[in-house]
């Protein structure tokens, strides 16, 4: 399989597997460890294109394969250049195959060898996707990184159930791969694809999974299925286990993960990239990560609290805005409350990863993280 972004580490924690690497894309270059804005549809929800580059930082976004070709649909994106230009995003961009919500959709779909059969949630209309057409469409929405047609197992499952779906995700993995390898980007830059490590919460299929994953020699790799409901602790031991079969040289993706708790600790263990909607979505609801720990805006203790919202904070919503204010714009319902909370939460998780590699940088990350963990996981 031929390699079209490149890798490089810069530099390993001498206690922990954490890596400090670069990843450089036809669009963008992106330093590691990483944190991905989700970007369902086409935008992270309630926060400007421009913002999303100069405050926050990110370097790279995520879209998803299921809600890009519902709507706008592969017409529209098509005519419009592919997704960088629809959206106006100038970095890189990591597409989902829509796997995770063959496994959300479990009500409104049916599920074969052949691919899965659903029902939009939109209007109910009938579609079929199977490994072949997740990647003519992503090749359609034209991120850099696009991942590989997988289900996503519930948890819990049985362990026969975990087995059959691993080996459905792995027969089509050799699909995605064969579609990959025999078609072209749409626009004037290469497109990468990521295989999957699925397996559940079973150690030994976990590690066959992996096994098969990294046999394929892909410019990078993600595991999915975690972060789904199992204790954080199961997480941990099979990502680390998993970690230590995936090419050294190579990208780790751990799919959906999470809080900067489960984020500082999955470094630890080796992984370099992440996705999550909860600053996003958490932010809506007036949930706000900070340096000192996790602050609920819409408390009455926050009434007369003109403080910044983090005292340690690198936004501007930091330096402009009081938790007394921002607890205002949430209790008057004012949309505005939606686009700093979000704001100010993503800049956040950047900075965390910001930290991070510096400290990997300088060799004390496991000291640094050993204080920041417990700290970023308290109730203020």
């Amino acid at each position: 399989m031929p390699v079209l972004i490149k890798f490089e580490i810069e530099a390993i924690d001498r206690q922990t597997r954490a890596r400090a690497g670069k990843l450089v894309t036809d669009n963008g270059h992106v330093l590691t460890p990483v944190f991905m804005p989700v970007g369902t549809a086409g935008s992270v929800k309630a926060i400007h294109t421009k913002d999303l580059q100069e405050d926050t930082k990110a370097s790279i976004i995520l879209g998803n394969t299921y809600h890009l070709y519902l709507r706008p649909g592969l017409e529209v994106l098509k005519n419009a250049g592919g997704l960088h230009q629809f959206n106006s995003w100038d970095g890189a961009i990591l597409t989902d195959s829509g796997g995770y919500q063959v496994y959300s959709l479990a009500l409104r779909r049916k599920l074969t060898p052949e691919g899965v059969v659903f029902q939009s949630h939109i209007d109910g209309s009938r579609h079929l996707f199977t490994p072949e057409r997740v990647i003519d469409i992503q090749r359609i929405i034209g991120a850099d990184i696009i991942m590989a047609f997988d289900e996503c197992t519930p948890y819990p499952c049985s362990y026969d159930y975990a087995l059959k779906s691993m080996q459905l995700t792995h027969s089509w993995l050799d699909r995605c791969l064969k579609r990959f390898n025999e078609t072209r980007p749409e626009y004037d830059y290469d497109q990468s694809l990521f295989p999957i490590v699925q397996g559940s919460v079973y150690e030994d299929l976990r590690i066959q999974s992996a096994e098969y994953v990294a046999s394929k020699n892909a410019p990078g790799n993600a595991i999915g299925g975690l972060s789904v409901g199992e204790p954080a602790e199961v997480m941990y031991q099979l990502t680390e286990k998993v970690c230590q079969i995936l090419p050294f040289d190579k990208p780790r993706y751990l799919m959906g993960v999470g809080t900067p708790a489960n984020i500082l600790e999955s470094i630890a263990l080796g992984i370099d990239m992440f996705d999550c909607v909860l600053p996003t979505r958490n932010g809506r609801n007036g949930q706000l990560f900070t340096s000192e720990g996790i602050i609920n805006i819409k408390n009455e203790k926050w009434k007369n609290d003109f403080s910044r919202i983090d005292p340690s904070g690198s936004s501007f919503v930091d330096e402009l805005y009081s938790r007394a204010y921002l607890r205002h714009l949430f209790v008057a319902g004012e949309i505005l409350a939606s686009v700093i909370a979000s704001l100010h939460n993503l800049r956040f998780f950047h900075w965390l990863m910001e930290e991070s590699r510096k400290h990997i940088l300088t060799g004390d990350f496991q000291l640094w993280k050993n204080l920041m963990t417990p700290r970023l996981s308290q109730r203020l």
